[in-house]
């Protein structure tokens, strides 16, 4: 007759299996993640950014500066976004919570369509892109953590989930096509693009200080990942996304003249590809 220690060796044999089933469903590797704690001693409870990829962020850039457009391209650039402002200003007027929320849905695809082109480029040339692939992955990155943000704040209702369908469906094929064809002008785009965001954000700035939209405390999320204070306010997650805004501003007029722009090269290696492999299926 088995004894009581015995007994319980099974229990204990599937209590084992049953944690380590559970390490590999929460792990691509099958390897718990480890502990991560707070200064405070608290636990970490984001996966979808760590305390190391946390920042201050810089207030005292310059929200005021603009780029004056200077030849065709920048022209066509200019008047394009300012096309574009025209429907998103008719649809949410003084709306900024959902008009922040929509249009983050669309600043964080120019960043990552660009950083995977150049890494494209990367392979087929054996070359470094001199920092650019991660510089433009971190500014998607960015602009996807301003969505979580807002999506905290602002809750999107059915028809605007349909809308941010069809307008990213469009958006990142128009923009993939565009940076294939002419990266300057891609950038410049984004370029005022982020100056029409720091607008946004400082009308939303004025409404919360006017009284017209409530000045709400700040999202977990926002504070762990701008490192504000424990009584932050939704006041101060805007401020800190207008000088990312800005930040991104730079960065794209910057790229519209130092991004090496071959990547003409890589859409006529696409077409190539396509028809190779149409007349494959024709032959057999």
């Amino acid at each position: 007759m088995a004894s009581p220690a015995e007994a319980k060796l099974p229990e204990k044999e599937k209590e084992k299996e049953k944690t380590e089933k559970s390490v590999v469903e929460s792990s691509y590797w099958g390897i718990s993640r480890p502990k991560i704690v707070r200064e405070d001693g608290t636990e970490w409870p984001w996966n979808c950014f760590m305390p190391w990829e946390t920042y201050d962020s810089n207030l005292s850039i310059d929200l005021t500066k603009h780029h004056v457009p200077k030849n065709f391209l920048d022209k066509v650039a200019y008047r394009t976004v300012k096309l574009l402002r025209i429907p998103t200003d008719l649809f949410f007027k003084r709306r900024y919570g959902c008009r922040a929320m929509m249009l983050e849905t669309v600043a964080a695809v120019p960043g990552m369509v660009g950083g995977m082109l150049l890494h494209l480029r990367s392979l087929r040339k054996f070359q470094h892109s001199g920092g650019w692939i991660k510089a433009l992955l971190e500014e998607a990155e960015n602009e996807r953590m301003h969505l979580m943000t807002m999506v905290e704040l602002v809750k999107p209702k059915w028809y605007e989930r349909l809308l941010v369908l069809a307008v990213q469906g469009v958006f990142f094929n128009a923009f993939f096509v565009l940076y294939i064809l002419s990266p300057k002008l891609a950038h410049r785009i984004v370029g005022y693009l982020e100056e029409e965001a720091i607008h946004s954000y400082t009308e939303y700035l004025k409404d919360l200080d006017s009284g017209a939209i409530e000045n709400v405390p700040a999202p977990a999320i926002a504070i762990d990942y701008w490192r504000l204070p424990k009584g932050a306010k939704l006041k101060d997650v805007i401020t800190v996304i207008r000088a990312d805004e800005a930040h991104h501003r730079d960065v794209n007029h910057f790229a519209s003249v130092g991004v090496p722009y071959h990547l003409r090269n890589h859409l006529f290696a696409c077409l190539k590809t396509t028809v190779l492999l149409q007349i494959h299926q024709l032959i057999h």
